[in-house]
């Protein structure tokens, strides 16, 4: 049964602004999400995919991100196939809403990351 959906979509060149300042970079990011994108080039696509990732997670569960936790969720992947780690706050609220799982998929195109998360029970 599908508990929510959410989607977003998130700005490369204005997350790229964002990234100019590293307290944000420290707030947002995982070592994890950090490395994929610098194990990529530094490509601010991969970061701002891992953005809209967060956003799509909340928007999906009906939260805040301040009530998740900008580091309680990260995109993560194995054998290329993106996938979600969610640990702390993000882990307590998805059980109090009888969620099993968590589906993503993302992509980029142009000046865009785009990030769909089905919410599973």
């Amino acid at each position: 049964m599908i508990i929510g959906i959410g989607i977003d979509m998130c700005s490369i060149s204005r997350l790229e602004k964002a990234l100019q300042t590293p307290a944000f970079i420290e707030k947002v990011f995982t070592e994890g999400e950090k490395d994929y994108a610098l194990s990529r080039g530094g490509k601010t696509r991969h970061l701002a995919s891992a953005f809209a990732a967060k956003e799509a997670f909340v928007k999906a569960g009906g939260w805040g991100l301040g009530r998740v936790g900008l580091k309680n969720v990260a995109l993560e992947r194995r054998e290329g196939a993106p996938f979600l780690s969610i640990q702390g706050n993000a882990e307590s609220l998805m059980q109090s809403l009888g969620v099993r799982s968590a589906h993503i998929s993302v992509t980029h195109e142009g000046d865009y990351a785009v990030a769909v998360v089905i919410l599973e029970g």
